[in-house]
């Protein structure tokens, strides 16, 4: 349904005449930004890696440091749509921790093959401060520019929320957020940006960087992308039953394990669960 000729052209209708240029908004946010720098970056993989319980041969299995979810490729670019529904987690400390810690959720384009590193995405960021402070933001992104949080939104535990992008050619596309909760909805639009390759399709949870550093990561539990699906305009509409599945691993610790179906991706937060330090999960998977 999100892939309906109708539903396309609703959305540039809608953003040819309601949404800022890339150029206007990012004038707007710069003054905020500057102090404050936050990306998404293109998948990092894992130097080390520690096999998981239950999900098999760890020399089939992908790992990263800063990504955990589903990641479909195709060798030739096709994809220009991908969306996924979500239910906001909650967002904890991790035992032990306190302070800032934070995590992106997101859907995007591009980031995972070689030589494709532009992504066009869009997301929310789960985040603690301490003493029980929690927020929890909508934003959009084409990497190598940074994340621009959309104004016009609220993002509470438990809304449940629906991210899509499109692109509309390899330089220009539309991120869009969806609240069924509030009835919000919210979307920009791209356009000559740095070309996309198509290639790689996206349903991730994602330790971003903060000012060119990873940010401590947050305890969020447990997500669930459904109705999770990316499409062409020749090929699809694919579900992630055959995407790679990518759990992230940092300095001999699961941080989140992934798995997927033909329609679900789920990712669980992992620090204490599937095993913390290399020395103990390399001689024996976690129960």
């Amino acid at each position: 349904m999100l892939y309906s000729t109708l539903l396309f052209q609703v959305l540039i209708a809608a953003t040819a005449i309601a949404i800022p240029a890339s150029r206007e908004r990012r004038a707007r946010d710069l003054p905020r930004r500057n102090a404050d720098i936050h990306s998404s970056q293109p998948n990092q993989v894992a130097n080390k890696t520690i096999p998981v319980a239950g999900k098999g041969d760890a020399a089939q299995a992908e790992y990263s440091t800063n990504w955990a979810g589903a990641v479909l490729s195709l060798s030739r670019g096709w994809f220009t749509t991908v969306s996924g529904t979500f239910v906001v987690p909650a967002a904890r400390e991790p035992v032990g921790a306190s302070g800032f810690h934070s995590a992106s959720v997101w859907v995007g384009i591009d980031g995972w093959s070689s030589g494709c590193d532009n992504i066009l995405q869009t997301g929310i960021d789960v985040t603690t401060y301490g003493d029980g402070d929690v927020s929890y933001n909508a934003w959009y992104e084409w990497y190598p520019d940074y994340a621009h949080d959309f104004t016009d939104i609220t993002i509470r535990e438990g809304d449940t929320i629906t991210a899509i992008v499109i692109a509309t050619s390899l330089t220009s596309g539309i991120a869009m957020i969806i609240n069924y909760s509030t009835g919000q909805e919210v979307l920009h639009t791209f356009s000559g940006q740095p070309p996309l390759c198509e290639q790689d399709a996206e349903w991730i949870v994602e330790d971003y960087t903060r000012n060119g550093q990873l940010v401590p990561f947050v305890d969020f539990d447990h997500v669930t992308f459904t109705g999770a699906s990316a499409g062409g305009p020749i090929l699809g509409p694919f579900g992630p039953g055959g995407a790679k599945v990518v759990d992230m691993q940092q300095d001999g610790r699961i941080l989140a394990v992934a798995a997927a179906d033909d329609s679900t991706v789920n990712v669980w937060y992992g620090l204490g669960i599937f095993g913390e330090t290399l020395s103990n999960s390399s001689t024996s998977q976690p129960e």
